[in-house]
């Protein structure tokens, strides 16, 4: 069988019968399991193996991350002729067993003693190395054809990657700048009344809202307090409650109640509202001599006013939508008077839908407890407390909505 395969090893073609037997018969027989690893990359190269039965795998980067099989020999073929010409090379690769085999080995002095006895066989080593050359030459090629293939796909990846990343820090930027002109719109400072402490925050879920808050002062004795809530979140909802707040400073001066001044915002926020959007809104002015307080609330949250003793006042209500929702306006409007040593709180349904990581609601009930608790703080004090608690209550689940509280303490 070894002598079949032998006359079909290229190297050995043009020795003749005799000399086939002879190596046949001479040269050591080997037989390895599968997975036996016969050549070691970078050792001394010595000794030629002629594949006689199964399958062996040329392997660079051996036991590495980045092992690669570059080839399989089967049958006929022939590892390490290099050790037999150049005592001092080592392998270039290491040999594994891809199936059992059955090898002859062809040691350095064996190969001499035949290139002795048929010096023809030079010419032979010659063809085989020059083809060997140019198989590699041309693997080499197109080795490197498909590597420069998959950098120029991860150069473009790499400047989609960059471009992306650039986009990402522009609309970074530009929702800083937004951030810092929202909080430009909101009170810089709480006014200052004779008898009156006044408080508020808003915190955003994103980076932009559409909370806001504001106080409008309209004479000596009269105050507009406005809060309010756009149905969106994000950078959308912030365009919206810009709109929303400028519109309502300028109607807040000219109507003659605050009902008119959110009937003619909610006309003009219809007329511009392509995108469905709406907003839920309280606007009340106090009069400092009488602590008369007439207020319209279009769809938001019914105000939590306590007495001085700490007893919850009984709000009188009608019902109201959103400006926007709908073609016509419908608003609650009322009139109180706000108890001595009283307290008065505004917030939007960010403040009660605040989730803990069981999904429970910080809740108005919630909201009434800790106001009663805390109510004897001051009006700015009292807003920051709530906003604690609120953070509290939902530890490390993320804060989903716009939060926005007023507070205004009757002193």
């Amino acid at each position: 069988m070894s002598a079949n395969v032998l006359r079909e090893v290229a190297l050995f073609r043009s020795l003749p019968a005799d000399e086939i037997r002879r190596l046949e018969q001479t040269l050591p027989r080997h037989e390895f399991d599968a997975g036996t690893v016969l050549l070691h990359e970078s050792e001394e190269a010595e000794r030629l193996f002629i594949i006689v039965a199964g399958e062996m795998e040329i392997i660079k980067e051996l036991g590495m991350p980045s092992e690669r099989v570059l080839r399989v020999l089967e049958a006929g073929a022939f590892i390490g002729e290099m050790g037999l010409l150049n005592p001092a090379s080592r392998r270039t690769a290491s040999v594994r067993a891809r199936t059992p085999v059955k090898l002859l080995e062809m040691t350095r002095a064996d190969f001499d003693a035949v290139l002795h006895r048929y010096p023809a066989l030079a010419y032979e080593m010659i063809r085989v190395f020059s083809q060997r050359l140019e198989e590699f030459e041309n693997n080499t090629i197109r080795d490197l054809k498909a590597k420069n293939l998959e950098l120029s796909r991860a150069y473009e990846q790499l400047k989609a990657a960059q471009a992306q990343l650039a986009e990402k820090e522009r609309m970074g930027r530009e929702l800083e700048v937004a951030r810092e002109i929202q909080r430009s719109m909101l009170p810089r400072e709480v006014p200052r009344r004779v008898g009156f402490d006044f408080g508020g925050l808003t915190e955003p879920a994103h980076l932009v809202g559409g909370d806001f808050f504001d106080f409008i002062p309209l004479s000596n004795d009269s105050l507009g307090i406005v809060i309010g809530d756009v149905s969106d979140k994000g950078l959308p909802a912030a365009l919206f409650m810009a709109i929303t707040a400028s519109l309502l400073r300028a109607e807040a001066r000219r109507a003659g109640s605050p009902a008119d001044a959110l009937r003619n915002v909610h006309e003009q926020l219809s007329t511009m509202n392509q995108s469905g959007m709406f907003v839920t809104l309280f606007y009340g002015v106090l009069e400092g001599n009488t602590r008369k307080f007439r207020y319209a609330r279009a769809g938001h949250e019914l105000p939590i006013v306590f007495d001085r003793g700490g007893g919850e006042v009984t709000l009188p209500q009608a019902p109201g939508l959103p400006l926007a929702a709908l073609e016509k306006a419908l608003l609650d409007e009322q009139e109180i008077v706000l108890p001595a040593g009283g307290t008065l709180l505004l917030y939007t349904d960010g403040v009660t839908d605040v989730l803990d990581a069981n999904g429970g609601r910080f809740g108005l009930e919630r909201l009434r407890k800790e106001l009663e608790f805390h109510r004897a703080t001051s009006a700015q004090k009292l807003c920051d407390t709530l906003m604690e608690k609120t953070v509290v209550h939902r530890g490390a689940t993320p804060q989903y909505d716009d939060i926005t509280l007023v507070a205004l303490q009757m002193v």
